[in-house]
């Protein structure tokens, strides 16, 4: 049922009346060495009997010969039907079969919660088929400490609080509260587990493979098939193993085995693949080590990534109160092997990486896959004329914001402080979550930042994805570098300046830069001028993979209540809001073929879903489909002019791309969208799939695509094709029109057969141009039905 009406005080109210009054109370409990198991651990626990049948019957049907990767156990033992998508393919499943899996859990941001729950609630069921949560953490601002900004965001964002509050009381969806911390962080120290199968509606959702979960971010209308028990559609991704050799030592860091990978790999080199690491390596790392690696998969566009099943894991799951995972885990592999790879696996390709050689790597700036070791970074900022000095640094976020990151950060603050050095510039700290926030005080580690000048921002993703405000008057455009541990650092995202170059590295590496000021500077063998005239250099960080008194689990209004579905509950969203509104189903795709298409725009260079559907500001009309198709490729390049957010009319009159649209759409002219590589990469935000299909967008026409944006195009009923020949890029202009040739008979036959576009220029002349597709029988349903949700609602509601 959905209510205009003023939102009943319920939970989250009191918190909020709570914190306007006051700060938060911070660190209320005390966590024992070995704390008693989770009360609600039963159910957080994977199915492994159920998993392990299917496993079964998945070997009877290749053949019990057949070797298989850690990955393809997890995937396969969640088959829905393994005859329908194992049977008759002759071993030819990697790269070909499409998969329909059932999912054991889902997990949602806010900033996508509002359209996957809006999409939800069209389908009128009473709760979702599986496990989810929804975290608070996208919408909080990162400007001048946690107790300050975690108010004003609240107050500011009140009304989508209020209305994921009352979805999850509705539907019984567990809800953690604005603080509670970052969505990857919470889920592994909360959901996350060996062999566990999940979505989650953001592109770093892999982090869970450092427990050896299979973990993979999608958008909104995927994560509605698991929360309807419909089953999710993958096509199988290949394998590239990662051999993971020695034991990293000094400064060396989890986080430099992924950015060195990044740059082996670049942006697109992981796209329809999972990475697996294996190796005698792999036992020297630590779980949160691993889902720092894990998380970062994302930017080489690899579907997840995930570890086998290791000691650390067992420790890390007691930690944090999870024992009964780990002895189920130890037990169901000493059994039958399922959480590591067989011996016989094969992987498509295999990268070897020595641990004990790798050195600190430094990733950027405006690209994740810039990678530059340590040792030859002075040289590199000479010869590309970056700053030579740093604006700030930031370490935590969902990547690098686990004990140990912050426990061997501490170790450089006190050789910094025993020698009277402080912070040359500004210095941000981002807890992960309450629980790593409440122990980091307890153990006086935020003290010792605090100290140091640091500044505590709230258990929330801030400056990592655009909710920055800037306090050091840097202006907009202005050129500076800063120095992050996160994982992404596209032109603009942090705080909204296209001159800010963000330098991707170690939470280790980020804080010994910060102390010399200096882009030039090496830790490893530069020294820095004390106050009193000596030469100081760091000893390598060091600090405990654990807490040695365990975690504390800190203020107790950040943590779930119970998450039984409510029909009594009422869902509220003001018809007058400008933050929230219900949505309308697309139109079906038609009985023709599209005629008549105008290439809306033509863009040049990258293309991430931040240029496609920008976040920052525009994160607060995510729940208001109209409302933020306003920023529609507001940064995108033009491949004609080299002009931004110009597009130009059959006229020659310009305005911007979303005015444009909207004008051709009020005019019921359709239109497209040509791009080059990668089109679509970065976050799983699928609001850059949904705003072209409002807008009247049904086809964007590329050299490649990211992963996760083609799939979210094709739920959305918009249809993605790509170049065989990429050169044809070049024979396609502005307002040119465009008809397609074969895509209803492909539709009609499920994804089976050869599309081609006609282009017919200004002038008339015509060309015809091959493109390719990867759509599979049920995504050729849903470009048929107008989207997922059209035919997701009509299932829903022919259930008895």
């Amino acid at each position: 049922m959905i209510s205009s009406k003023a939102l009943r005080l319920g939970t989250f109210t009191r918190r909020f009346t709570a914190l306007r009054s006051s700060p938060p109370v911070r660190g209320l409990a005390t966590a024992t060495q070995i704390p008693s198991p989770h009360p609600d651990v039963a159910n957080r626990t994977p199915p492994y009997q159920k998993l392990v049948k299917n496993l079964f019957e998945v070997r009877r049907i290749l053949g019990n010969g057949t070797g298989l990767t850690l990955a393809e156990k997890i995937l396969y033992s969640h088959l829905d039907n393994p005859e329908e998508s194992l049977c008759g393919r002759n071993g030819k499943i990697r790269g070909d079969a499409y998969l329909k899996l059932k999912v054991d859990r889902v997990a949602m941001q806010d900033a996508s919660a509002q359209m996957a729950l809006l999409q939800f609630m069209t389908c009128n069921l009473p709760n979702t088929s599986v496990p989810a949560s929804i975290h608070c953490d996208h919408m909080i601002v990162g400007e001048k400490g946690a107790d300050e900004d975690l108010i004003g965001s609240i107050r500011g964002n009140k009304e989508v609080f209020d209305f994921l509050e009352s979805a999850a009381k509705k539907y019984g969806i567990q809800f953690w509260a604005p603080g509670s911390g970052i969505i990857h962080q919470v889920v592994l120290e909360n959901y996350a587990a060996p062999g566990l199968m999940m979505l989650g509606t953001d592109s770093h959702t892999p982090n869970g493979g450092g427990l050896g979960a299979i973990a993979i971010g999608v958008g909104g209308a995927d994560a509605v098939d698991a929360l309807v028990d419909a089953p999710w559609e993958l096509r199988a991704p290949k394998i590239l193993g990662v051999k993971l050799e020695g034991q990293l030592s000094g400064w060396a860091s989890p986080k430099d085995v992924i950015l060195a990978l990044t740059g082996k790999l670049t942006v697109r080199g992981g796209t329809g693949y999972i990475i697996e690491y294996f190796g005698p390596g792999v036992k020297s790392l630590s779980a949160t080590g691993m889902a720092t690696i894990c998380n970062m998969g994302a930017e080489v566009g690899a579907t997840t990534s995930l570890f086998p099943f290791t000691e650390s894991m067992v420790s890390y799951l007691d930690s944090t109160r999870r024992s009964p995972i780990a002895k189920a885990a130890l037990k169901v592999n000493a059994e039958n092997g399922f959480l590591q790879p067989d011996k016989s696996a094969k992987y498509d390709e295999i990268i070897t990486i020595d641990l004990s050689a790798l050195e600190p790597h430094i990733n950027g700036p405006f690209t994740p896959d810039l990678s530059t070791p340590l040792s030859k970074f002075k040289e590199a900022v000479a010869e590309n004329n970056w700053p030579t000095g740093l604006s700030a640094g930031l370490i935590g976020s969902c990547t690098n914001s686990s004990y140990q990151d912050m426990s061997r950060v501490e170790s450089l603050v006190k050789q910094a402080k025993a020698v009277g050095l402080k912070p040359k510039v500004d210095f941000f700290i981002t807890p992960g979550s309450e629980q790593i926030r409440a122990t980091l005080e307890r153990d006086q580690t935020l003290k010792e930042f605090q100290e140091a000048g640091g500044t505590v921002l709230a258990n929330a993703c801030g400056p990592c994805i655009g909710q920055w405000k800037r306090t050091d008057n840097v202006a907009k455009g202005e050129h500076n570098a800063i120095f992050t541990s996160y994982n992404r650092n596209f032109k603009g995202r942090n705080d909204g300046n296209p001159g800010t170059m963000n330098f991707l590295t170690s939470p280790e590496i980020v804080t010994a830069f910060i102390y010399s000021g200096a882009m030039t500077f090496n830790p490893m063998r530069d020294t820095i001028t004390t106050p009193s005239g000596e030469a100081f250099k760091f000893s390598p960080p060091a600090g405990p993979e654990l807490p040695s008194r365990g975690f504390t689990e800190g203020n107790p209004d950040f943590y779930p209540v119970d998450a039984t579905p409510s029909s009594e509950a009422e869902v509220v969203i003001s018809p007058t809001s400008d933050r929230l509104a219900l949505l309308e189903p697309f139109t079906p795709f038609g009985n023709s073929e599209l005629k008549g298409l105008k290439v809306l725009y033509k863009v040049k260079g990258k293309c991430t879903t931040d240029t496609i559907s920008a976040a920052g500001a525009w994160l607060k009309y995510k729940g208001h489909l109209d409302n933020i198709s306003n920023n529609t490729l507001i940064t995108a390049v033009n491949g004609e002019t080299g002009e931004v957010n110009k597009a130009y009319d059959t006229d020659g009159s310009v305005s911007g791309i979303p005015e444009l649209a909207r004008k051709w759409q009020s005019a019921g002219q359709e239109w497209l969208v040509v791009a080059e590589h990668n089109y679509g990469e970065g976050s799983a935000r699928e609001h850059a799939a949904l705003q072209p299909r409002y807008l009247g967008g049904r086809i964007i026409l590329a050299k490649s695509f990211a992963r996760i944006h083609e799939t979210n195009l094709k739920k959305q009923g918009m249809v993605p094709l790509t170049f065989v020949n990429e050169n044809d890029y070049e024979l396609i202009g502005s307002c040119d029109s465009v008809d397609t040739i074969g895509l209803l008979d492909m539709l009609k036959a499920g994804g089976e057969g050869e599309v081609k576009v006609r282009v017919t220029k200004k002038d008339g002349r015509q060309h015809e141009i091959l493109v390719r597709h990867t759509i599979s029988k049920d995504q050729a349903g849903f470009i048929l039905a107008g989207s997922a949700l059209n035919l997701l609602s009509k299932m829903a509601a022919q259930r008895p």
